[in-house]
């Protein structure tokens, strides 16, 4: 599978990818380097990520970093 970085600097995970790992618009991507191995990994940030984090606060701050960002999604921008 193949995609074109924009100008500036985003791309388009398909369709098919997208399903496969149940990224949704919203959905948090970890971004990281691998310099090892010269790549750059992406990881949906899910339920299931979270959870397989070592230490439960951890998970929990996630968690609740998560509902934070879907409720201001979610609210009506304020007019001034």
């Amino acid at each position: 599978m193949e995609t074109t970085a924009t100008s500036k600097g985003q791309i388009v995970i398909p369709a098919e990818v997208r399903r496969r790992f149940g990224i949704r618009k919203g959905t948090r991507i970890s971004v990281r380097v691998d310099e090892e191995e010269h790549a750059i990994v992406l990881k949906p940030i899910t339920r299931e990520f979270i959870e397989s984090l070592r230490g439960i606060d951890r998970g929990r701050a996630l968690l609740a970093d998560l509902a934070r960002d879907r409720d201001r999604e979610d609210r009506p921008p304020k007019i001034t």
